[in-house]
């Protein structure tokens, strides 16, 4: 698969493929998790947030949910990683979704949540707890707003979210062409 974010100047969008993720892409993910969090939520989190936030170790789950297939990443032609997204597939609830702060805008968040999605029985209701900073994002991809709230960060903090859900039969209106 492949999609356009666009290059400078040149009229050619470059090749994004997704694949499925493997252990060895855990450090590279989270290192692009936590730019993530620096660079993106730091405009809806105050600086003691965001260096918590961002401090914290991958969490534990991260070899399960990749070994359950629900994880997804997105690379450039060069194999430079630029999104990945989460999902607990027991669970039908997303784990996080993170596009390089150079590629937001450019759909690849909306492929990656697709491609997600896809991975999920077709009755399901996919739940998630949204950061400040992604609520517009998730609300134009067809999820609800359930509340705000407070999510207990693996690292002590208490991250204030919106849990939100797209009710069964709305995640799967746009299915990918081929699943990762």
């Amino acid at each position: 698969m492949s999609a356009g974010t666009g290059s400078a100047g040149t009229g050619v969008a470059p090749r994004i493929e997704l694949r499925p993720a493997t252990p060895a892409d855990i450090d590279a993910m989270w290192a692009l998790r936590t730019r993530c969090v620096r660079e993106v939520c730091s405009t809806h989190y105050p600086p003691a947030v965001i260096e918590a936030w961002a401090a914290s170790p991958a969490p534990a789950t991260y070899p399960q949910l990749i070994a359950s297939g629900g994880a997804v990443l997105a690379e450039d032609a060069g194999g430079r990683l630029l999104g990945f997204g989460m999902v607990d597939l027991a669970g039908s609830e997303f784990d996080g979704l993170f596009v390089a702060p150079e590629a937001q805008g450019t759909g690849l968040g909306a492929r990656l949540l697709r491609a997600l999605e896809a991975k999920l029985p077709s009755a399901t209701r996919i739940h998630l707890a949204a950061a400040l900073n992604a609520v517009a994002f998730y609300s134009a991809q067809g999820y609800v707003v359930l509340q705000q709230g407070s999510y207990a960060h693996p690292s002590g903090i208490a991250l204030a979210c919106v849990y939100m859900e797209k009710p069964p039969g709305q995640a799967h209106a746009a299915r990918p062409q081929a699943a990762v």
